[in-house]
């Protein structure tokens, strides 16, 4: 073997032991062939093609989430930046936000039935990774637990979010733009706050009756949060928001 060269090998899904009732997959990754370090471009991985969302056949013209669930059609990605220049699919927002097209039928807390707690017709944010995608009645949807939806929102500024259950909405402070000794931070330098003023909270979560429990923050208050919580946004006012859950919020401040 040439120094400084590696030679890939080819991987078949095939190699990995299958279990009882399932079928290996017939998936297979092209060898990318010999290479030099950090020669590796987008070219070298044509082999491998993933589908991320199920499609439904067309003979299946309804669908009912069960229990808590709850089916979204995905807004469609924002194709223009707000000055107005096209966008590469490489750089479209995943969008988050979606219309809420059918619900389950709840779920079950002791004695009580909860009922989800949108509304067919309601327009949501869900977190980033929740969900399964599925190409149904030619449109993008998203089924997904209640849980993973983080408010309502009928406006396009996140700022006007109406929290779930135990989440909350946070402004988020603006980071330091100097050193404690005076030195002009650039943006790449500026540590990402974890403090933020709370715009709106939900209603609580749910106790083992069905009862809401009020969080112990309130819209008004100064907060720490964990550092890595939550899911973030770009205000209209160009501000950062984050929706977390309460139990993110660490401390308030006063």
């Amino acid at each position: 073997m040439a120094s400084g060269q590696l030679t890939a090998p080819t991987f078949s899904a095939r190699l990995v032991p299958s279990f009882e009732g399932l079928k290996p997959s017939t998936v297979k990754f092209a060898s990318v062939g010999p290479f030099k370090a950090g020669s590796l471009t987008q070219r070298s991985f044509r082999g491998l093609v993933v589908r991320a969302a199920t499609v439904v056949a067309p003979k299946y013209t309804s669908l009912k989430p069960l229990g808590d669930r709850v089916l979204v059609k995905i807004k469609t990605a924002e194709e223009k930046t707000q000055g107005g220049i096209l966008l590469p699919t490489t750089a479209q927002t995943k969008p988050q936000a979606g219309e809420v097209v059918a619900v389950g039928e709840g779920r079950t807390i002791g004695k009580s039935q909860i009922d989800v707690s949108v509304k067919t017709g309601s327009q949501v944010v869900y977190s980033k990774y929740a969900g399964t995608e599925l190409e149904f009645n030619s449109s993008n949807n998203l089924i997904l637990k209640e849980d993973d939806i983080l408010g309502i929102l009928e406006t396009d500024d996140i700022k006007d979010l109406k929290p779930l259950n135990e989440r909350v909405l946070i402004k988020v402070a603006e980071a330091e733009v100097k050193t404690a000794g005076g030195l002009l931070l650039t943006e790449a330098s500026k540590e990402k706050p974890s403090i933020g003023t709370v715009i709106a909270v939900g209603p609580g979560p749910l106790d083992e009756e069905g009862n809401r429990k009020p969080l112990s923050v309130s819209a008004g208050n100064t907060v720490m949060y964990s550092k890595y919580a939550g899911n973030d946004f770009k205000g209209a006012d160009g501000l950062d928001y984050i929706v977390l859950r309460a139990n993110d919020v660490m401390a308030v401040l006063s």
